[in-house]
């Protein structure tokens, strides 16, 4: 049995992102044809996984791509120059 994909389904990921377990407010959900797209940024690939892990184990019928980014948290190499 598949589920489908629709609003409520988006809004049901959408409150799980923001819960307690996860809490990242900056994770969009983006339906396309048959799957459901998690975009946004978090602090590091292990975060990033666990929010992925979470998100297909509670949905196993929903075709999910984790496409979340690392956010850059170390200082610059080089130094900025004002004139």
């Amino acid at each position: 049995m598949s589920t489908q994909l629709d609003e409520y389904l988006e809004a049901e990921i959408q409150s799980m992102l923001t819960d307690g377990r996860i809490a990242e407010l900056g994770i969009t959900v983006q339906r396309r044809e048959h799957l459901l797209v998690l975009g946004g940024e978090v602090e590091s690939g292990r975060r990033r996984d666990e929010i992925c892990r979470q998100i297909n184990e509670r949905f196993p019928d929903v075709h999910i791509v984790c496409d979340i980014g690392i956010t850059r948290a170390s200082a610059p190499s080089e130094v900025e120059e004002i004139s």
